[in-house]
């Protein structure tokens, strides 16, 4: 115990998180994105969605140790991993930073991008793709015969050219981690976003202030290796477990705003579904037929069809509604403390069932069916508490018609 609290690489080195669990996560969110990004392919934002998920993903393959040294077999170039995982982490950084700015300019529904935004994107691009070049130059001149899998950083800090690759790369990640960051946080104070949107932004900023934490590690173990000092568990041990945690992080905030707001919406129909059922019974059990049923229908599909049945079974039966009684029925229905827009519903639901129960009865040629067909949800939610009905229905039917009241539309 007293050695694991005083040497923080034993602490850290048991804190370990496999990097096939965010490019799990990863994975899932490019997946999820995946049709859209094809679909619509010349939207930019989609291009920078799928670039740096794409990116991310090969990120967290590559840079397993067991992956770097099966590439370093493979190419048969001791340490051909560093300028190769360098890139990918690059491109993942550039990319990124590509991302946000460009949603960031067409949040809230701007037509186009600004020149502004065009002009930042040329210079992404451009300075990352220059970054990436000169990685593999210096890789060219460097002189590095010993394979490194876990702690290359370290190990040819004070390398010639080496040097100057680990520093550059650290450079340009933390550039783009701290300007993506900046964005993030200065964006998810803005009034308009929706829940699902600031909480995915929130990840999303948290996903980078851990990334920075990532560079601020890799940067001062190699730094001290310069002075002499061996603080290589910043590299080895706390570096990849931050790395991971920021990644699902990230993760999580691409994913969150898709399948929150997708839950949203279908939370929505199925609920407005549900709501239309105790209308859609009483004027199924009066009609004697429904909607056919299919399984292949989504729930958008079955919620349109439900109201086109509701709405096309009560036109015919409006012209039997006895307006006198809904005008007793809403009367009644304020004496007993219900207020306005649930009196009127509650009015036309004694209405409804008053003429299904006298099979059409006399037609009335006074009755509008506006308010039955536009109010077909407050309606059915009226017929979901029958004994507040029955008391309507008994008040109305033993008071008279107030000639001065009528059921407002």
């Amino acid at each position: 115990m007293s050695t694991l609290a005083l040497d923080p690489s034993v602490l850290l080195g048991r804190l370990y998180i496999s990097f096939w669990i965010p490019a799990a996560l990863l994975t899932v969110a490019l997946l999820l994105k995946l049709p859209t990004i094809i679909r619509l392919w010349r939207d930019p934002l989609l291009r920078a969605v799928g670039g740096v998920l794409l990116f991310a993903c090969t990120v967290f393959v590559f840079c397993v140790p067991s992956m770097i040294h099966r590439m370093n077999v493979l190419t048969g170039v001791p340490n051909f991993s560093a300028p190769w995982c360098y890139s990918l982490i690059t491109a993942n950084s550039g990319a990124g930073l590509l991302f946000i700015v460009t949603w960031r300019d067409g949040w809230g529904g701007r037509a186009g991008r600004s020149a502004r935004t065009r002009r930042a994107t040329r210079w992404i691009v451009s300075g990352y793709t220059l970054v990436v070049a000169l990685l593999w130059v210096l890789f060219l001149l460097a002189d590095v015969p010993v394979e490194r899998v876990r702690d290359l950083d370290t190990y040819y800090a004070r390398t010639p050219f080496m040097r100057e690759e680990i520093l550059l790369y650290l450079l340009a990640h933390t550039v783009a981690c701290a300007l993506s960051s900046r964005v993030i946080w200065d964006w998810v104070r803005d009034r308009g976003l929706d829940a699902w949107l600031r909480w995915g932004l929130r990840l999303l900023g948290g996903g980078y202030a851990l990334s920075l934490l990532y560079d601020a590690a890799k940067v001062t173990a190699v730094v001290a290796r310069w002075f002499g000092r061996d603080p290589d568990w910043l590299s080895t041990n706390l570096a990849p477990p931050v790395a991971s945690l920021s990644a699902i992080l990230l993760a999580a905030g691409f994913i969150l705003p898709h399948a929150g707001q997708a839950l949203h919406d279908r939370c929505r129909v199925r609920l407005a579904y549900h709501r239309l059922g105790p209308l859609y019974r009483v004027l199924r059990s009066a009609t004697g037929s429904g909607p056919r049923f299919s399984l292949r229908a989504t729930g958008e599909l079955r919620l349109i069809r439900r109201e086109t049945y509701i709405r096309d079974a009560l036109l015919p039966l409006a012209r039997h509604v006895d307006t006198d009684l809904t005008e007793r029925a809403y009367a009644a229905a304020l004496a007993v403390g219900h207020p306005a827009p649930r009196a009127r519903a509650v009015s036309a639901a004694v209405g409804v069932l008053d003429a299904i129960e006298n099979g059409g009865g006399a037609v009335r040629g006074d009755a509008d069916p506006t308010v039955l067909l536009r109010d077909i949800a407050a309606i059915s939610s009226a017929l979901r508490h029958p004994k507040d009905l029955a008391a309507v229905r008994a008040l109305s039917a033993a008071t008279p018609a107030p000639p001065s009241i009528t059921v407002p539309e």
